[in-house]
């Protein structure tokens, strides 16, 4: 049986059961029943147990290895901790100057974008100033063409007070309505090149600004990290920002960063390039629209040359038939008169025939004789009859043949008063304006 008042030489362990409530017991004392012992009842007051020398030279070398542990470790712990306190102190300064490398190797990537960022930013904003001016010319081109379209109205209009016969659709009318339906279609091409000249300058427009919020990003963000590559451990103005060591979610890798510099440059490359294209495009239709403009506007001109020509030519020929036909009715008209006084030179002759038979017809009795005489002077009337009555009928004749040179003479003079106002239309009222007709520089956008 185990002794109930054995003393204890080291503290008890810790419980692992939370301290509670005991309830409470009657200590009993612990009798010293070893050899040395004192049960006297007189010794029984002062002292109920006591450490024997063994113990007390046990505990004595028990604290003295503990304290000699204890400076084991604490001198351990001291030179770990120089030591840990070394090396962070070279990895801090080693992963501070690698940061810092990283940082300007960042800056050199940031450098590199934003330079190709303000160099595209400064290309496009030439490239869209080019294409301004060439949006310019076709403005100008395209106001330019309102003189050819009001030409070729004007003359159209004008030809139609021509009189008939000569309102004919002829070489020159089919080549002015050639003209004006060139220009209608001209000025639908200008239009529609001026509007997709707009669209381009607003997409350049829209790039550039896609840029330039690019390269501000990147000179904000070049200034930031410039301004964090100068921070160094003597620097005032830094602090502790324990939550600022997190990535953010929205943040972008190293590759979508490029990237998306990359595109931006990209489309507004290809966009510059569309620009490029639409200028060499906008210069080939200037071109090609006052050279059509122009060459169509000789070909009326050559229709116009041809028609008078021929109107001159025709008229030279009425004048030319007027002239012999006046010098036939003047040639008619004395003939008419020589036919009136052929038949009044007849009336005598007939007076003098009839007058004869007349007397002759009172002769008496058997005097009343059918002889040669009464015969020749019957004969006699019968010719000068015949012969009235033919010139009567020449009379006849010439008169109507003089009529029909009077209103050969009236046509002719109608025709040629039409041709002097066909010829006038076109020469002095559509040819003399056809000289207003722009010149190809203007033409071409560059007045």
């Amino acid at each position: 049986m185990a002794e109930a008042g054995a003393l204890l030489t080291k503290e008890p362990a810790p419980q692992a059961v939370p301290a509670s409530q005991l309830p409470m017991k009657v200590a009993e004392v612990a009798l010293n029943a070893g050899p040395h012992s004192s049960c006297g009842l007189a010794t029984a007051g002062f002292r109920t147990a006591k450490y024997l020398p063994q113990e007390w030279h046990e505990h004595r070398h028990s604290q003295a290895h503990e304290a000699s542990i204890d400076r084991h470790q604490a001198e351990r712990c001291r030179l770990e901790a120089r030591g840990l306190a070394q090396r962070t102190a070279a990895a801090a300064q080693r992963s501070q100057q690698e940061s810092t490398a990283a940082l300007g190797q960042r800056l050199q990537d940031i450098h590199f974008w934003k330079a190709e960022l303000q160099k595209e930013i400064e290309e496009l904003i030439a490239e869209t100033g080019l294409l301004a001016a060439q949006k310019v010319r076709l403005e100008r081109a395209l106001d330019a063409t309102e003189v050819p379209c009001s030409i070729a109205t004007d003359n159209l209009q004008c030809r139609e007070r021509r009189q008939h016969p000569d309102l004919v659709c002829d070489q020159v009318e089919i080549e002015l309505l050639k003209e004006a339906e060139l220009i209608r279609n001209i000025q639908e091409l200008l239009k529609r090149t001026l509007m997709q000249a707009g669209n381009q300058m607003r997409l350049n427009q829209d790039h550039k600004e896609v840029c330039e919020m690019d390269w501000s990003d990147k000179v904000e963000t070049y200034n930031t990290d410039d301004k964090c590559g100068r921070y160094s451990n003597q620097s005032t103005n830094i602090q502790l920002h324990p939550g600022s060591v997190k990535f953010e979610e929205s943040a972008s890798t190293p590759e979508t960063w490029a990237k998306f510099s990359h595109d931006n440059i990209y489309r507004a490359e290809r966009e510059k390039l569309a620009s490029i294209n639409l200028r060499a495009l906008i210069d080939n239709i200037l071109h090609d629209v006052a050279e059509d403009l122009r060459m169509q506007c000789a070909a009326v001109n050559e229709a116009f040359a041809k028609r008078c020509e021929e109107l001159e030519d025709a008229k030279h020929k009425l004048e030319y038939h007027l002239k012999n036909t006046l010098k036939e009715i003047g040639d008619q008209e004395a003939n008419i008169a020589a036919l009136k006084q052929a038949i009044k030179d007849k009336e005598a002759p007939m007076k003098v025939a009839q007058t004869r038979l007349y007397d002759r017809s009172f002769r008496p009795n058997v005097e009343l004789c059918r002889d040669p005489a009464q015969f020749r002077l019957i004969s006699e009337v019968e010719e000068l009859t015949e012969s009235i009555e033919s010139l009567k009928k020449k009379l006849l004749e010439s008169e109507q043949s003089l009529r029909n040179l009077e209103d050969t003479r009236m046509n002719l003079e109608k025709e040629i008063a039409v041709k002097t106002n066909s010829i006038f239309i076109d020469r002095q009222k559509c040819m003399a304006y056809r000289t207003r007709y722009p010149v190809v520089f203007k033409l071409t956008g560059y007045q």
